[in-house]
């Protein structure tokens, strides 16, 4: 059993943060889930730009589509479904056999809707058609609009990775909206067990400002708290997840066959070079979690990893960590949203980007 393969004994599941043609057609994706436990891909615009610009197996079919679709976001989704379909249909084992809990892929919704609830769940909807896989997840973000169309998804049997979350306060108002869209719908008389969603709580931004503003305080008290906001932040979300999912307040859908939202932790590779590279995946292992990867993190976890049962350690210290920072003026719900419109600009310009690259 290598370090990745324990990790999913744990409980934990490992999502690849990456797709392009090339993973699909020379096999690595199939030899990640085969022998590392990868159960999982998500994507992104930065990801989907990435893979246009650098792999060679896109230019035909490219060239073929300029010269019949003349809108660009149409040939995007036409250059990039195929590949969610496919990786999809390579994780299907994985999805059968963990009964619904595990092998998606996940596809987001153009980031120019994150304030716009009505449309995310109209496209939403469009996208899944299109794709039309069982163990599809589709990207929202967690914009007070994008919580909103959350709910409304859940309500219609969706199933949604929800993005974009950068503190603990966003990530509990997307579990209590997956619990009233759940309500609503097991109160329509619809089947809510086979509803999924996940929390993406972004891990890796929230040290970097942090830090920053850390380093501008400068005092030794200050300086010992770089980078350690973000996976205090990330152990007390997971008391969050416990005392909702496993608590009173997602009772009765348990009852009735509902599954809980798992935590994802997302942006889970450092940015600061000085940090250990396993930073926020070691500490953060767990049951009913997942840890978006991407292959740098993946293949650091695969080489030196040594997990173990952490997320529920540590967390009267976590506490007492989130505690100083706030006496030093430090806001973690103000910078979560800052992260958060930072988020969506930054998903829209790498989507304006990509669109140029089809146009």
């Amino acid at each position: 059993m290598n370090a990745t393969q324990h990790v999913t004994s744990l409980g934990q599941s490992l999502w690849l943060d990456n797709l392009s043609r090339d993973l699909l057609r020379d096999g690595t994706l199939a030899k990640l889930i085969a022998e590392d436990g990868v159960s999982g891909v998500t994507s992104n615009p930065s990801i989907f730009q990435n893979a246009f610009a650098n792999s060679p197996h896109y230019a035909d079919d490219l060239a073929n589509l300029k010269r019949r679709e003349p809108d660009a976001e149409r040939r995007y989704e036409a250059l990039a479904i195929p590949d969610i379909q496919a990786a999809c249909d390579l994780l299907l084992p994985v999805f059968e056999a963990s009964g619904g809990n595990d092998g998606y892929v996940s596809l987001e919704v153009a980031p120019r809707w994150a304030y716009d609830a009505a449309r995310t769940v109209a496209e939403a909807q469009r996208l899944s058609g299109r794709v039309d896989r069982r163990n599809l997840l589709i990207k929202v973000p967690g914009t007070p609009e994008g919580v909103s169309a959350f709910e409304a998804l859940t309500t219609l049997g969706i199933n949604v990775n929800v993005t974009l979350l950068f503190s603990i306060a966003q990530t509990q108002a997307v579990f209590d909206a997956y619990i009233r869209g759940l309500a609503a719908r097991a109160g329509a008389g619809a089947d809510v067990r086979r509803s999924k969603a996940v929390a993406s709580l972004f891990l890796s931004r929230v040290d970097t400002m942090i830090d920053a503003q850390l380093t501008a305080i400068g005092t030794q008290e200050a300086l010992s708290l770089r980078g350690k906001a973000a996976v205090a932040m990330a152990k007390l979300a997971y008391q969050a997840y416990l005392q909702t999912f496993h608590g009173a307040p997602f009772a009765d859908l348990a009852r009735q066959g509902a599954t809980p939202q798992y935590l994802l932790w997302a942006s889970s590779g450092v940015k600061n070079p000085d940090y250990h590279d396993l930073l926020y995946v070691e500490p953060l292992v767990g049951p009913e979690t997942i840890n978006t990867l991407p292959d740098k993190t993946l293949a650091a976890l695969r080489d030196h990893g040594k997990p173990a049962l952490q997320v529920t350690e540590g967390v009267a210290e976590a506490e007492a960590q989130l505690a100083e920072l706030a006496r030093l003026g430090i806001d973690m719900d103000a910078v979560g949203n800052t992260l958060q419109v930072d988020g969506v600009k930054s998903f829209e310009d790498a989507y304006q980007k990509l669109l140029q690259q089809t146009g």
